[in-house]
């Protein structure tokens, strides 16, 4: 159907006016997208399921509080690597409840590494590992990692596991599945303390006394000696002289 020109016009300022009363509504830019909210590793754990032994822990030691404000007040980076619930299970029953409070916050602790690790860092990461657990020094909490292809190993002088799957990865916090615990030497194969240094042993008073008899013997009393003999010799001599000549005139 054709429309006369001056519908047409008549159209066109209708549309015209309906444009004007809404100024800005085509041209107005989207909505800013909310800023995110504050990195929580425990309700990370959560939403990816299998974790919560591992959650429980963070809890109870207080190390979750402390992790949500390096991440949250600080640029510093955080590395996790989250023990499944299966991992527990291959502890010796009561392990958990045996440690004291302070070996679970370094237990814990023991598998946060204070910076961030991405995954393609595995292969030129420098060992051992200091984990906020403290001091890497055999014996302590020294923590290895090393990679084969694309599997990477991790030891911590007790135990021997791989990293199975990547959690979560935002560049500042990485948290990585293993499955098995790791248990610091420290708590779990503890060193003995080096032994004392043995104390010095004073001489015996009988070893004092055989040398004060082997210091007698010195040079002056073995002269003397000779001297006396000597006088003895010459005084049996003149009275044996004496006797013979008493002997003679007689």
């Amino acid at each position: 159907m054709e429309h006369s020109p001056t519908f047409l016009l008549l159209l066109s300022t209708v549309l015209l006016l309906l444009l004007a009363a809404t100024p800005g509504t085509l041209s107005q830019p989207a909505a800013a997208p909310a800023p995110p909210g504050p990195t929580n590793v425990t309700k990370i754990l959560e939403k990816a399921g299998q974790f919560t032994i591992f959650i429980r822990l963070l809890k109870s030691t207080g190390v979750a509080s402390q992790l949500y404000g390096q991440l949250n007040n600080s640029e510093n980076g955080i590395t996790i690597f989250a023990p499944s619930d299966s991992s527990f299970s291959g502890l010796k029953a009561g392990t958990l409840n045996s440690l004291t409070d302070e070996q679970q916050v370094e237990l814990v602790q023991f598998h946060v590494i204070p910076s961030y690790v991405s995954s393609s860092n595995f292969q030129t990461i420098s060992n051992p590992l200091r984990t906020q657990a403290g001091d890497s020094a055999d014996g302590h909490f020294p923590l290895n990692i090393t990679t084969s292809g694309n599997t990477v190993n991790i030891t911590s002088g007790v135990t021997n596991t791989t990293v199975s799957g990547n959690v979560y990865s935002d560049g500042q916090l990485a948290v990585y599945q293993v499955d098995q615990v790791l248990l610091p030497q420290q708590v779990f194969d503890p060193r003995p303390p080096a032994p004392a240094p043995a104390p010095s042993v004073p001489k015996s008073k009988k070893k004092k006394e055989d040398g004060d008899k082997a210091g007698d013997d010195s040079p002056a009393d073995a002269s003397f000696a000779l001297r006396k003999v000597g006088f003895v010799h010459n005084a049996v001599s003149f009275c044996v002289i004496s006797i013979s000549l008493a002997w003679f005139y007689l």
